[in-house]
């Protein structure tokens, strides 16, 4: 990790490309955008029309001819044109303007962990059209847990579980490597599914995309702990009439809807952990998992992981912008890298 932190000191900007928010940290200026990563596109001119919050606030109530696209998915950009003209749009000129006149520009953004050569291109590709010279890759898992300030150059295990809207990463990290890790295809887009299903099949009710997120809706109170509120209502539209309807759904049975997805979840962390050193394992027993993302904030799963694992759960002061803040201080050089010189002989 030594040798890729002088490489980051020399980058002017960093960009965390995820499949519900995009977040640019320009060197000295900090954190200048933290948007979701939207776009609308007028398909008869190809004008795009607008893009982040505005873009996603269009969802579902647009004429034919406007598209609302998510040029990124799982964390790796599927369209590298959009993503482009996103990332320009949410910048502004007078970011650009700034960019522009660095002699040699050079950026890093965040790659999921185990992200194939391809994800990793279309990654370079996309930050090399907004006029970067070099783009360096980091690790999601490394930039997180320097976010939130883990000891990562220790030789010392921490663990991290970095909870994304489309994937969830979990790894053990020592001396500023990754011991061990593990990406299960779940995060928080397949939990507000699996509610949306059970609502469409307990009680033929659909939900609007654009209404407030249906996971805060019915798992208000204390969420997933049983502590919460017995029964919540939600406002829809009746599957068969097509009418708005109300219910009151029972929070116990929208618990055992979303125990599929969680249940994946505690599966990798049990990956992870067996496949740890002995030695790291013990660590962990006293520092715990450390969650990020935005999806970390799903009331009550820092209790339901604590329960499961019998290990302490924390969730970092800002889950959501934990990754791009690691890279953030990989770019400031707020971050000092263990050098193990070899012994004399």
């Amino acid at each position: 990790m030594t040798a890729s932190l002088e490489q980051l000191r020399r980058c002017h900007f960093a960009v965390d490309l995820g499949a519900a928010r995009t977040r640019v940290y320009v060197k000295g200026a900090g954190l200048v955008v933290d948007q979701p990563s939207v776009a609308a596109v007028n398909t008869k001119t190809g004008a795009l029309i607008a893009v982040g919050e505005f873009a996603e606030k269009m969802t579902g109530r647009t004429p034919h001819y406007i598209r609302v696209v998510r040029p990124v998915s799982g964390g790796t950009v599927v369209d590298i044109e959009m993503a482009q003209r996103m990332l320009r749009q949410l910048l502004g000129d007078k970011v650009r303007r700034t960019l522009r006149r660095k002699p040699f520009l050079r950026a890093a953004a965040c790659t999921p962990h185990d992200a194939d050569p391809l994800a990793q291109r279309a990654a370079i590709e996309t930050l090399v059209g907004l006029g970067a010279r070099r783009v360096e890759l980091v690790d999601t898992l490394i930039a997180a847990a320097v976010g939130c300030g883990l000891p990562v150059e220790r030789p010392e295990a921490t663990m991290i579980m970095v909870c994304g809207a489309a994937a969830t990463q979990v790894a053990v990290l020592s001396l500023g490597s990754i011991v061990t890790a593990e990406r299960i295809p779940v995060g928080g887009e397949a939990v507000d599914h699996a509610i949306v299903q059970h609502l469409r099949h307990e009680h033929e009710l659909m939900l609007p995309s654009q209404s407030v997120r249906p996971l805060q809706l019915a798992l208000s109170g204390n969420g997933l702990t049983l502590q919460g509120p017995a029964s919540t209502e939600i406002h829809g539209r009746d599957v068969a009439t097509g009418l708005a309807r109300s219910v009151q759904v029972d929070t116990a049975a929208v618990r055992d809807a979303i125990e599929t997805p969680l249940t994946a979840v505690l599966d990798g962390i049990g990956r992870v952990l067996r496949d740890c050193p002995p030695d790291l394992v013990a660590d962990l027993a006293d520092r715990g998992i450390m969650m990020v993302g935005g999806s970390a904030l799903l009331p009550g799963l820092d209790q339901m992981l604590r329960a499961a694992t019998g290990m302490p759960v924390h969730i970092a002061e800002r889950p959501d912008v934990c990754a791009v803040q690691g890279l953030g201080y990989m770019l400031e050089g707020r971050i000092e890298p263990l050098v193990l010189d070899p012994l004399a002989t």
